[in-house]
Order: C-alpha cells, then sequence, then structure tokens
C-alpha cells in the first residue's frame, strides 16, 4: 500500500502543545520505564503533549527531525518508500534519533487515528541536559541503544 504524505502546514501539527505532563504518564510508557521517578519527573517537566488527527503526517521521510514522539492513545501507520512497514499505537516512540543527532527521518509516521503524544522537542533535551545533565545522559544512552539495534536489524520501525 503506498501512500502521499502530505506535510503539515504548522508546527507541531497538532492542536495541544505545551500542556502539563506529569510523571505517571511518563512512567506509563515503556521507553522511560528504566528511569527513577525522580529522573521520570524531569522528562515530564521538559515534555509536552500534542493532539493530532487522523492523516496528519507526524514525520516525513527524508525530512531533517527535530522532535520525539510517544504515544499515550491512537495508532498510526510508518512508512519507507511509500509502503507501510509497520503499525504503532500506545506506547511506542519514534523519532528519538532527532534527540541525539541532526539527521534525516528514516521513514514517514501518518496517524491513523485522532492520537495523544508526548513530545520532546530537540530545545526540550536541551532544557533537561542544562537542568539534570544525568538524566539527559541516561535518555540519549537508551536511544543510542535502540539506534545499534535497529543496525542489526532488529528494530525495522525506527522512524527517527
Amino acid at each position: 500500500q503506498r501512500h502521499r504524505h502530505q506535510t503539515a502546514t504548522s508546527w507541531p501539527p497538532g492542536s495541544a502543545y505545551g500542556a502539563r505532563i506529569d510523571e505517571e504518564r511518563i512512567a506509563a510508557i515503556p521507553f522511560f520505564a528504566g528511569l527513577a521517578a525522580d529522573d521520570r519527573a524531569a522528562v515530564a517537566a521538559s515534555a509536552g503533549e500534542m493532539a493530532v488527527e487522523s492523516g496528519a503526517s507526524l514525520t516525513v521521510e527524508g525530512e531533517f527531525g527535530h522532535g520525539f514522539f510517544a504515544i499515550e492513545d491512537g495508532t498510526a501507520d510508518v512508512f519507507r518508500d511509500g509502503m507501510v512497514v509497520s503499525r504503532f499505537g500506545p506506547g511506542d516512540v519514534f523519532g528519538e534519533i532527532a534527540l541525539v543527532a541532526s539527521g534525516r527521518r528514516t521513514a514517514s509516521v501518518v496517524a491513523t487515528s485522532p492520537m495523544r503524544l508526548i513530545t520532546l522537542f530537540k530545545r526540550d533535551l536541551w532544557d533537561l541536559e542544562r537542568r539534570s545533565p544525568e538524566i539527559a545522559a541516561a535518555l540519549r544512552a537508551t536511544v543510542e541503544e535502540r539506534l545499534a539495534h535497529q543496525a542489526e536489524g532488529a528494530d525495522p520501525a525506527v522512524s527517527g
């Protein structure tokens, strides 16, 4: 199944960025499970929330990435070369490459239902690094481990 991407006309493409995130919401995302409660609270203080409608393009393959997304509600399809390669749902994360590198997106992600996302953009990570460098380092290590798995072919859905 091929998909023609429509890039959002404004960034972020959702309607509600900046809502307060609490530690419990961060704890519900497996990507953050290895962090202590205080560390999750620090991540929550730097994170934002975004709501998008079905059909919204969250990442576009080949474009530069600047944000990381954790899905709280909803689903999205992952596309490579216009073909669906995976589906994301609650608890999944994508865009994490943008937190550690200024690389291009390795896949496109398009909402297949209304979604609620927790977001960390580069500016949020910089804020976290300034306030809690050890937490930012732990997040970077988690991302780098995931990238190593992708390089081994173990995580084909990583979308950078």
